[in-house]
């Protein structure tokens, strides 16, 4: 039993491999360079929407793949669809948007979005004392692959091609989701886990511990108003990753010190992730989203006074708040559906609340538009986003109990 234990720890590091390499659905900003010339920029976000709703309905798949299956056939099936998705577009030659639709969007967002769901529902199996923690762990690794995976990919690009760098993705992608599916485990039902350190009295709440089925999650009013919660938070960084590296330069900054603040805010991503998670396990579920909120509305906040005095310094600040906010909202979704919901369902609870990645998808879309309307700028985005991030407030401070 002890053994089964430590290797619990091996299977971690095994989860956050593997999310560093599937995180590089958030590179597309870079991955679709060599298309720039090819298609206008409204084709090309319209992709990475495709590619976010066949993400959240690959974790869809990728739970009941799992029930039924087990996570053998489910992880291998996802690194075979990513890998195809990947090395099809590395044939893309420009007649037909279509196709880059089918490859990257539907087959590497479905592969990816499979998963995701089936190396995250599992890991965490092995880690009900720690939620936070694994949880953290796991996204961050996603989080940072566009840094680490994203910058590689952009060098092949320069030195072999595009057509090289996308083969050697999918290539890679897929080898590692087939490694971790051949020695990756759910634990044994019998399995005796170190029982959760105790929450201090002044943020421990107080409910009866249950496994809640999809159907009765989705008749409590506390999910609805996380999905929309969270969701709204996540629009926040899904926007201002989506122009980063144009908010930067419109602040003055020169372009070199603006690729590096896209990097900068990816690292705050990832730091995001292990801070939410930490905070979840010290203090409980209500604290560490509610000093998640605070922390979005303050980036939102920061960056738009940044905007209106056009400050550079205080843009460094707002990307770098942007960075944990956004880092902060995966780790929030899981272990608020473990926590509330239970272990039991999680896989397929998880995966239905990931489709309010799709709506902050939508809204990172309208608020790109929103920059050339009637002159404003980066002033009308950012006002939206403070707003809706006060919104989600309220939504998060309501929710009491399952």
């Amino acid at each position: 039993m002890k053994k089964s234990i430590n290797i619990r720890w091996l299977y971690l590091a095994l989860g956050v491999a593997s999310m560093l390499f599937a995180g590089i659905i958030y590179g597309w900003s870079i991955l679709k360079a060599p298309f720039a010339g090819i298609w206008d920029a409204s084709q090309l976000a319209l992709n990475f929407t495709i590619t976010m709703t066949c993400f959240c309905l690959g974790g869809f798949i990728g739970a009941k793949l799992s029930k039924r299956f087990g996570i053998l056939v489910s992880i291998i099936s996802a690194g075979v669809l990513s890998c195809a998705g990947f090395i099809l577009a590395s044939f893309l030659d420009g007649s037909s948007i279509l196709m880059l639709y089918l490859s990257y969007g539907v087959l590497a967002g479905l592969g990816i979005g499979i998963a995701y769901n089936a190396v995250i529902s599992t890991v965490n199996a092995w880690f009900p004392d720690k939620k936070g923690l694994c949880s953290g762990c796991l996204m961050m690794g996603f989080g940072a692959s566009s840094l680490v995976i994203g910058n590689l990919a952009s060098k092949i690009m320069a030195s072999q091609g595009w057509e090289s760098a996308y083969v050697m993705l999918g290539i890679a992608l897929g080898v590692v989701l087939v490694i971790t599916a051949l020695v990756l485990k759910r634990p044994d039902p019998d399995t005796v886990f170190p029982a959760p350190k105790a929450k201090k009295k002044a943020s421990a709440e107080v409910f009866e511990t249950q496994d809640y089925a999809t159907g009765e999650m989705l008749r409590r009013s506390s999910f609805w108003m996380a999905f929309v919660g969270i969701g709204l938070l996540a629009a926040v960084g899904s926007s201002v990753i989506s122009f980063a590296k144009d908010l930067s330069l419109a602040t003055g900054a020169e372009e070199s010190l603006a690729i590096t603040l896209v990097g900068v805010l990816s690292v705050c991503n990832g730091l995001g992730r292990i801070f939410t998670g930490a905070l979840f396990d010290a203090t409980g579920r209500r604290v560490t989203m509610i000093a998640s909120n605070i922390i979005t509305i303050c980036a939102a906040g920061v960056t738009l006074i940044a905007v209106v005095l056009n400050s550079l310094p205080l843009c460094i600040v707002g990307l770098c708040l942007v960075g944990m906010s956004y880092g902060s909202c995966p780790t929030v979704s899981s272990a608020f559906v473990s926590a509330f919901y239970g272990a039991k369902h999680f896989p397929t609870n998880f995966s239905i609340m990931n489709f309010n990645l799709i709506g902050s998808s939508l809204m990172a879309t309208a608020c790109s538009k929103l920059i050339n309307v009637g002159g404003a700028g980066y002033m009308a985005p950012f006002a939206l986003l403070l707003s809706l991030s006060v919104i989600a407030l309220v939504l998060n401070l309501l929710i009491k109990k399952p």
